[in-house]
């Protein structure tokens, strides 16, 4: 028998070696406007820039109003990721981390996208939510600019399908909101046409800064040291300040009408002559300054830097603490079994019990060390229902951990937790595993059946002992045996074993119980 976790303890899933002097790390950020890669090389225990690309793209150009993609823009995306694939392909695949952004979320059907992308780039891409966006972006300007202790910094990001405002302070985001409007969303919707007004722009102006009211009364009161602003459009904005002497590179309130007014002496976009402006973000400027008027006005913001760093320096940083012990993902499922006040003593009998049998069929199943961490974190979840009721927990569970905002958690990592969270218990059902993406779904039923067993042999809730459960598989049939005086002793189990393979067929599993389940003890 394996020796059991330290009391009060859960079970560790295996963690990645702890990145080496000499070794790379990869971040791609593929954004509404503009797709971004860093690549980093650790140097003495610190992350050091060695490469950087940027593209733009302008992926939010093609969407259209019923959630589909041009297949100019689409085929322009995938050529970018073809491009950066090349750059990464001798660095190992767990060291690269691709995130796709508002655009990407606001597909119809995202895998349509999605499949071609990762084939295009060779790694997988995690769709991320515009609050873990937020986080991320805070994540990296901290690590840049570091506060002294104590203080709260205001991030403004202005992407090009979403806009990102986070307070925080250090290294934690304490306030993130993320809303539907930037660069090239905003000039889309607001100047489709091409044409400036000043009347049209006061009228955009009131609607975007309403978008901003909703939270600016909690920012105004929590307050911050320091504003910063990053990505490319609070970049050229500040540098459009400075070319017109208005500023030494960072964005004031008094400065941003003087732009805007200058900006207004054009009738048309292609009109638009700003010093310092590039060819490139002539087309989109107008969107950002008019979100960026707006976010000033509605947050009471006086002054506000200008950051280098971004979403992708925040994916960089954030990849050195997944899978050890400072793991978000950890951290994020430690708050809500907190929040939804679930026993953590049951949580940690089927987290142990459900490692034991991955181990044992690991090899055979192609499983990896990431799904293991994900059955681990399913199985500390998956009573997270029982906080609404009893009656269909595992139904409520899978809800809450698909649409919840959790930090460090992409919309497929979600969603991979709340498929095996909806069908730990009762019969299978056909949409459980729908929005999960191919790659993933063989693994999935398979950590779904897995925790199955677990829960299965822990519905007592007791704290007796258990034998450790011996399981095989070969292809998709498994077979379990246990203690044989063990499971005599608990009538009730037996016979929910005993109908187990009906309903594990519902995941492609053939399980079979070895001698109805049993095994001699001797």
């Amino acid at each position: 028998m394996r020796s059991a976790p330290r009391r009060g303890g859960s079970p560790k899933a295996a963690s990645p070696a702890p990145l080496r002097d000499g070794e790379m790390l990869a971040a791609l950020d593929l954004g509404s406007n503009s797709f971004h890669m860093v690549v980093a090389q650790m140097v003495l225990g610190q992350l050091r820039v060695v490469d950087r690309l940027r593209e733009s793209v302008r992926m939010a150009e093609g969407l259209d109003g019923f959630g589909g993609l041009a297949p100019e823009v689409r085929d322009r995306a995938l050529a970018c990721l073809s491009r950066f694939g090349q750059r990464v392909a001798d660095i190992p695949p767990h060291r690269i981390r691709a995130v796709a952004t508002n655009t990407v979320r606001a597909l119809r059907a995202p895998e349509a996208f999605l499949v071609p992308a990762e084939a295009a780039l060779g790694h997988a891409i995690d769709v991320i939510s515009g609050r873990e966006e937020a986080r991320l972006v805070y994540l990296g300007v901290a690590h840049a600019q570091p506060l002294q202790e104590g203080q709260l910094r205001l991030v403004i990001d202005i992407g090009g399908g979403s806009t990102e405002c986070i307070i925080g302070s250090g290294l934690e985001a304490i306030e993130r909101e993320s809303l539907q409007v930037g660069c090239v969303a905003s000039t889309r919707r607001f100047f489709a046409n091409g044409k400036l007004s000043r009347k049209r722009w006061k009228e955009a102006l009131t609607e975007v800064t309403a978008e901003f009211q909703q939270f600016a009364a909690t920012y105004r009161n929590l307050g911050w040291d320091e504003a910063v602003g990053s990505s490319g459009t609070n970049k050229a904005i500040g540098e459009i300040c400075a070319a017109m002497k208005l500023t030494k590179g960072a964005i004031t309130a008094e400065a941003l009408p003087q732009l805007r007014d200058r900006l207004l002496q054009a009738e048309r976009i292609e009109d638009i002559d700003l010093p310092g402006l590039s060819a490139e973000r002539r087309p989109i400027i107008a969107g950002g300054v008019l979100v960026l008027e707006a976010v000033f006005a509605a947050l009471g913001i006086a002054r506000m830097q200008v950051s280098k760093a971004a979403l992708r320096e925040g994916v960089l940083h954030d990849m050195l603490g997944r899978g050890g012990a400072d793991d978000p993902r950890d951290v994020s499922v430690a708050a809500l079994m907190q929040r939804y006040g679930i026993d953590a003593a049951q949580a940690r009998r089927v987290e142990t019990t459900a490692l034991q049998l991955f181990d044992q069929v690991a090899k055979a199943w192609k499983l990896d060390p990431g799904d293991r961490r994900m059955l681990s974190r399913a199985a500390r979840l998956h009573e997270i229902g029982l906080a609404i009721a009893h009656s269909g927990y595992h139904v409520h569970g899978a809800y809450i951990l698909e649409n919840s905002d959790i930090a460090g958690f992409s919309q497929q990592g979600q969603r991979f937790l709340a498929a095996l969270v909806r069908t730990h218990r009762r019969g299978i059902a056909k949409s459980a595993f729908e929005m999960i993406p191919d790659r993933l779904l063989a693994n999935a039923r398979h950590c779904a059946a897995l925790l199955r067993l677990a829960v299965l042999l822990h519905r007592s809730h007791d704290n007796q002992a258990m034998p450790e459960p011996l399981l095989r598989t070969e292809g998709e049939r498994l077979t379990l045996a246990l203690d044989k005086r063990w499971l005599q002793a608990r009538p009730l189990l037996r016979a929910d074993l005993e109908g187990e393979p009906e309903d594990m067929l519902g995941l492609g599993v053939q399980l079979r119980l070895e001698g109805n389940g049993v095994r001699d003890s001797s």
